[in-house]
């Protein structure tokens, strides 16, 4: 292999199949959308009911677009998952595991063993679950890409929901632990970190301007982040170009974590 080898080619994803969790919304639905637009067929399974949106935008790519409904904290979901993607579409080569919630309760007191179990159950435990179920495809084939949706709150404390600190952390750590088993075979773990985006979720926030604006004077590139910027590193972390990049947290956070 040398340098003449490269080529663009190597960010395509043409007759690869994916997983998304949580792939039918939010950033997920991009997460979805910019790997089909490579030319990965996308499969999704999520708790959220699924009104023909991100169904269309796959498919005017020209990719296959299936929808699962089910809770995949369930006894035996990620297993369900990941079998009926393979019978779908003939494989898992890339699973993007983005499913998570967030519960806030201002009051510390308050926030007890009913929040935490709720958060790391979808935060992690099911992270860890599908993408066990997804090794059993992938070793095999001796290909794979796991890709762990982390946070710029796996750096940071973050006040209102421990749990969702504590479950970001820890999605990095597996990610670090499953790149050190998975990538003997030719299988690479890594993790995408989000920072401050401009998304439905964000609208409360951001149209605050005491709370805006002490945001916005952290991050060096003087704005929110725009969904179509976590695509490109996606598409990335899923495509040959990154065959020797195992085990990161890549941040797309406009620089916040810097100033």
């Amino acid at each position: 292999m040398n340098i003449k080898d490269f080529n663009l080619d190597w960010f395509s994803l043409k007759g690869k199949n994916a997983i998304v969790t949580g792939g039918n919304g939010g950033l997920g639905q991009a997460f979805s959308l910019a790997l089909a637009k490579a030319g990965a067929n996308i499969f999704v399974p999520s708790i959220a009911d699924d009104d023909g949106t991100t169904k269309n935008l796959i498919e005017e790519t020209g990719a296959k677009y299936e929808f699962m409904k089910i809770d995949i904290t369930e006894t035996g979901a990620p297993k369900q998952v990941v079998e009926s993607c393979v019978e779908k579409f003939g494989s898992i080569d890339i699973l993007v595991n983005c499913a998570g919630i967030c519960i806030n309760e201002p009051d510390v007191l308050k926030y007890g063993r009913e929040q935490w179990d709720k958060m790391v159950a979808i935060n992690l435990t099911a992270a860890f679950d599908i993408s066990h179920e997804a090794a059993k495809f992938m070793i095999p084939q001796k290909s794979g890409k796991i890709i762990n949706i982390a946070s710029l709150y796996s750096y940071l404390g973050g006040q209102w929901s421990p749990a969702y600190a504590a479950t970001k952390h820890g999605i990095v750590g597996f990610t670090k632990a499953y790149c050190d088993e998975l990538a003997q075979f030719n299988i690479q773990v890594n993790a995408l970190a989000p920072g401050y985006y401009a998304t439905p979720l964000t609208e409360k926030t951001r149209s605050n301007p005491e709370i805006n604006n002490k945001i916005l004077a952290h991050i060096p590139a003087n704005r929110w982040g725009w969904t179509c910027d976590l695509m490109g590193a996606t598409v990335f972390l899923a495509s040959r170009a990154s065959d020797y990049v195992n085990g990161i947290t890549l941040l797309v956070d406009g620089g916040y974590l810097m100033r």
